[in-house]
């Protein structure tokens, strides 16, 4: 008797949860064959309709389409990056084809983009209701974006450069978590520990006794790599993990400079198919910003104010570690983060060892959900009845106040080899409705915290409890909306709408109010003294110019590689260089770039996008503005920015979306007053 495919089976447990107890790898490439094929008898059955198109038997039909197809992939590709190995990468490559040709066989069917253009002619003659008109408006113009309007012969070479850019995304990804796992700092002697603190040698030592090693040893994962740079005395050993992690897939094995180069090429010919000049032009059409001058302007605005203020706080730090013993004239990359902490420690006395005993990641994550309790009425019940795809992972059943069932909640929170570096939130299944049925969704958040040791748990940096905070903003965005359509609901937002509720949540980390209730020494069971809150309130901006450029550099190269009509004659190191040199902080070290390990513009979907990070910075800094006039812990608050902005995903224009909610449009200027760097 054959197997049963649990992926093509409704999972049997609760809520219909993935059914990650009976998945194996081998399910996993009949399951997409099957979707795909189920796919495209769907989309050929609304072509072979011959009753006149509607909005029911179109587009209606063509977002409901697939639903066997999306269950796969939101278990397939989640697990990717967050358990994967060399089979489950291999897989990736073999079905990322397939999904190009299912993309290309949907968005150029000409049959099919007939019927929706007929509709969105006479769009305004169908009384449709504002999540309709909303869905039939976004259907055709993702429609008019993936090339439905060329003519043949583009068709097929738009279709083409696509499947060649998502297999070299996959391959760049690839190349960067193998790069960042195949180098690691191995101690033996305890003098070369100089500076560190006890939980980061603990650390170490608990990876070192992982691989069945003596002594201590150090990864370029950054819960490792991090506290190393901040701490060690010694400024030999910083140097050279500094230049590893930045030459990661710089040349060698894992190289992804070439790839870069025929990312870009192949997005560039792309849009110039569609008549755009560059990626950028093509990729804003559908953003808050719309267009590449907005954006490029944007930046500048930030920049300028930012850029002089990160030279003096640089400055700052080197003539405090002057008088005290550093002998350079400058300092580089290797010596910012060591020096920038002591002088934090000097001028704040605060500093991370500190801090993390008042951080205990099990207290953190009570504390989380009491917060949601408090804003939203939500309630979060661990749940050992429903499976997992790894023993670190928890499920959680969230409900609203009145006890209804609203979301999952997965948390993976430690790092492991099989699992790439940073944070992120994702969904298996996000939320929609459908035959009157509320389809309520599977919410993951995924993180690389610092893992328990034989005598220490887990205890977060406050960084860490500002980016779990972060992820679980987005979590919100996920677990509470309640839209209609799949396409436009949860965090099926704008690209630079989307970081708006999780940079939103950052602030609760810095109010004295909120840090009170949960911050305990994890040995003594003290409460956080209130002069330590009142150094992480004091501290908040502190190197604020700093961060802010460095972020706004990510952007620069972003923009910078997204705006070319064609490719440089330079190298992606050396043109990263180039591009950077006017906004530099700090010297380059040769060898050493940004990116080719940078993820997000070449992996992810922030290509031309990474500006999102500071535009959404200005809805937030505007935003939470509002909570600082009712109250932190302010329901008047907190349901205008639920009902408005958390459970409305995209049903109407993001602009529009702020503006119900805050009644005005952002400034840029909200930002700098509150990262002091104007006044007033």
């Amino acid at each position: 008797m054959d197997r049963i495919n649990p992926l093509l089976t409704p999972s049997q447990a609760p809520f219909g949860a993935p059914a990650f107890d009976k998945i194996t790898i081998e399910d996993y490439l009949p399951a997409f064959k099957v979707g795909i094929e189920e796919t495209m008898a769907e989309v050929d059955k609304i072509v072979a309709n011959t009753d006149a198109p509607t909005f029911e038997n179109t587009i209606e039909a063509l977002e409901y389409s697939g639903e066997t197809l999306s269950t796969v992939e939101g278990i397939f590709f989640n697990v990717l990056e967050a358990e994967s190995d060399e089979k489950m990468q291999a897989l990736a490559e073999e079905v990322s084809p397939m999904l190009s040709d299912l993309s290309m066989y949907i968005s150029q069917n000409d049959g099919l983009f007939q019927r929706v253009k007929a509709l969105y002619d006479k769009r305004d003659s169908l009384c449709l209701d504002k999540d309709q008109m909303r869905l039939l408006e976004k259907t055709y113009k993702n429609f008019e974006m993936s090339g439905a309007a060329l003519p043949e012969d583009k068709k097929k070479q738009y279709a083409e450069y696509c499947k060649q850019a998502n297999l070299l995304s996959l391959k760049f990804s690839n190349n960067v978590l193998a790069a960042t796992h195949a180098w690691t700092l191995h101690l033996t002697d305890e003098a070369d520990l100089a500076g560190l603190p006890d939980y980061v040698k603990e650390m170490g030592a608990s990876s070192a006794k992982e691989k069945g090693l003596d002594g201590w040893l150090f990864t370029l994962d950054r819960p490792s790599y991090g506290p190393f740079m901040k701490y060690s005395t010694r400024r030999d050993l910083r140097e050279k993990m500094y230049r590893e992690f930045g030459k990661r897939a710089v040349g060698g094995e894992f190289d992804n400079t070439d790839v870069i180069r025929q990312i870009i090429d192949l997005r560039i010919k792309s849009v110039n198919l569609q008549g755009y000049s560059c990626y950028s032009d093509f990729a804003l059409e559908r953003r808050m910003a719309k267009t590449t001058p907005t954006v490029l302007s944007f930046i500048d605005k930030l920049m300028a104010p930012s850029l002089p203020k990160a030279r003096a706080e640089v400055a700052d730090i080197l003539a405090y570690a002057k008088k005290n013993g550093f002998e350079d004239e400058q300092l580089m990359p290797w010596d910012f983060t060591f020096w920038s902490e002591r002088l934090q420690e000097a001028e704040y006395s605060l500093n991370e060892e500190i801090l993390k005993p008042y951080f205990q990641l099990d207290k953190v994550i009570d504390a989380v959900f009491d917060l949601a309790n408090r804003l939203y009425g939500i309630t979060f019940e661990e749940r050992k009845d429903i499976p997992v795809y790894h023993k670190d992972v928890k499920v959680y059943d969230v409900k609203d106040e009145n006890g209804e069932h609203l979301s999952l909640f997965y948390a993976d929170f430690f790092p492991r080899e099989t699992k790439r570096g940073g944070a992120w939130m994702t969904e298996f299944m996000g939320q929609y409705q459908k035959d009157g049925k509320d389809y309520r969704p599977f919410i993951s958040i995924v993180t690389n915290f610092t893992k328990p040791t034989e005598s220490t748990p887990s205890l977060l940096t406050h960084d860490e409890v500002v980016t779990f905070l972060h992820e679980f903003g987005h979590s919100l965005h996920g677990m509470l909306s309640k839209g209609k359509y799949p396409s436009l609901c949860g965090t099926n937002v704008a690209r630079d709408f989307v970081e708006l509720p999780s940079q939103i949540m950052e602030n609760w980390a810095f109010e004295p109010e909120y840090l009170n209730t949960f911050a305990r020494h994890y040995k003594t069971g003290e409460t956080i003294p209130s002069d330590l809150i009142d150094k992480i309130v004091a501290a908040k901006n502190y190197l604020a110019a700093y961060l802010q450029v460095r972020q706004l550099q990510f952007g620069v190269i972003d923009m910078a590689w997204h705006t070319l009509t064609s490719l440089p004659e330079e190298g992606a190191v050396e043109f990263e260089k180039k591009i950077l040199a006017p906004y530099a902080t700090l010297p380059p070290v040769e060898g050493c770039a940004t990116c080719p390990s940078f993820g997000h513009i070449f992996s992810g979907g922030y290509s031309a996008g990474y500006y999102s990070y500071k535009w959404a910075e200005v809805l937030e800094a505007d935003g939470f503005s509002l909570f600082q006039e009712k109250g932190i812990f302010s329901h008047e608050a907190s349901d205008k920015f639920r009902k408005e902005i958390l459970e409305r995903g995209s049903s109407e224009p993001e602009d529009v979306l702020y503006r119900n909610f805050r009644g005005h449009d952002p400034q840029p200027e909200a930002l700098l007053v509150k990262l002091g760097i104007i006044s007033k």
